[in-house]
């Protein structure tokens, strides 16, 4: 199985909306990493799992869409708790949709939220 990963960084806000998450609960600011992991069993004709310009390229548009803004307000998270678990579901969504090989059997969002905390999603 060939993997091939692209990591990035930035910074967006949110609140849980769970009660008695105690600062959490507060507005705030997370120095996010996500990284996207791509999987597959062959390499296309150039030798590639997939164009890795073309994971960088979708990788930005999406951070662009996440950057400097609070989770909260978007609507794809209408709803729902702002938890890194959504997050990283919500995010793999957008990169299953901007990255295209018949290559890949599997796709995996993991997203930091700090040094020692994240959460991932694949299919």
């Amino acid at each position: 199985m060939y993997s091939l990963n692209v990591r990035e960084d930035f910074i967006a806000q949110h609140y849980v909306t769970v009660p008695n998450s105690g600062s959490e609960n507060e507005w705030h600011s997370h120095h996010f990493t996500v990284e996207i992991e791509l999987e597959g069993e062959t390499l296309n004709e150039d030798g590639y799992l997939t164009d890795i310009v073309e994971v960088e390229d979708a990788l930005a548009t999406i951070i662009d869409r996440y950057q400097d803004t609070t989770l909260n307000d978007l609507p794809e998270f209408d709803g729902l708790n702002p938890s890194i678990e959504h997050f990283a579901r919500i995010f793999w969504t957008k990169v299953q949709a901007k990255i295209s090989s018949e290559s890949l059997d599997r796709i995996t969002v993991r997203i930091w939220e700090d040094e020692s905390a994240w959460a991932s999603y694949s299919e």
